[in-house]
């Protein structure tokens, strides 16, 4: 396996690296505190989390199969030479983890907050299923003859597509309502943040070696970036540009009107309602 040949341009790699861990790290903080603020996910489509589930745990399992998988990381270093570097950090394990964490709680939230009269499409769900099946499939392919860097392969062409297709129910539907109220902003200038830093840590990697195979080695590290930066842009431009009056003109539908949580607090934590009876005004 190589090795680095300018230790400024390896220490590069690794900063490089963690900040856009932390930059997409931290990024799904503010959408979580968002709606703990507001008790309430009206604005947040919920198809994007769902997509983004699915996404995150599939690239979970080709970062961490590549990264500790000897058996794997052989396959690769056959396939792309063994000059070449494994183009998985540990940055890159840590962040899907995490990712794959703050993604479920995003759900989580979604189940017990006013959430109006929105929930997950048919499509999305058809989707869903039809990935999951497809990739048990692939797995029951890839075990007589141990094809693991395929099969992880698929994962990551899973994660290319699930990122493609899953900014677009958000982008839509803040188009739609003309507002992006209730979709943080912070969210997206980190997750833009992240996904440079990402691209300059793999140019830095490429230009030490002499090699862009790290680029098309990994394409889904690659594509994951740029699918990134171009929606990120386009949703700066939704509530910088296109709809910076309205952020706050969208009301929360109250759920007097049957709009209710998925899942109701007990009866316990219900306020108790006042006492009507007020005899002295019987004899108004």
């Amino acid at each position: 396996m190589a090795s680095w040949n300018s230790i400024p341009l390896e220490l590069t790699y690794e900063v490089l690296g963690w900040i856009a861990f932390a930059s997409w790290s931290i990024s799904f903080y503010p959408q979580v505190i968002l709606n703990f603020r507001r008790k309430s996910v009206v604005g947040l489509n919920f198809d994007f989390v769902v997509l983004n589930l699915t996404k995150h745990s599939s690239y979970l399992i080709y970062n961490a199969t590549l990264y500790f998988s000897s058996a794997v990381q052989k396959q690769y270093l056959e396939k792309y030479g063994y000059g070449e570097m494994i183009p998985v950090a540990a940055n890159d394990v840590a962040f899907s983890a995490h990712a794959v964490l703050l993604t479920a709680i995003t759900l989580f939230q979604i189940a017990i907050y006013e959430r109006g009269p929105q929930k997950v499409s048919k499509i999305t769900i058809a989707i869903v299923s039809a990935v999951w099946l497809g990739a048990g499939v692939c797995v029951f392919i890839a075990l007589p003859n141990h094809s693991w860097l395929w099969l992880i392969s698929v994962f990551n062409s899973i994660q290319v597509f699930m990122t493609l297709i899953k900014y677009i129910p958000q982008a839509i539907m803040n188009f739609t309502r003309k507002s992006t109220d209730g979709f943080s902003i912070g969210n997206i200038l980190l997750d833009f943040t992240g996904g440079i830093a990402n691209y300059l840590q793999m140019a830095v990697q490429s230009i030490d070696q002499n090699s862009w195979v790290n680029f098309y080695g990994n394409i889904g590290k690659t594509l994951l970036s740029l699918i990134s930066i171009f929606f990120d842009l386009l949703f700066m431009c939704q509530h910088y540009l296109l709809y910076p009056k309205n952020r706050a003109l969208i009301p929360l539908i109250s759920s007097k009107d049957g709009k209710e949580p998925l899942i109701k607090p007990s009866s316990s934590d219900q306020p108790k309602p006042e006492n009507v009876d007020h005899p002295q005004l019987e004899n108004v």
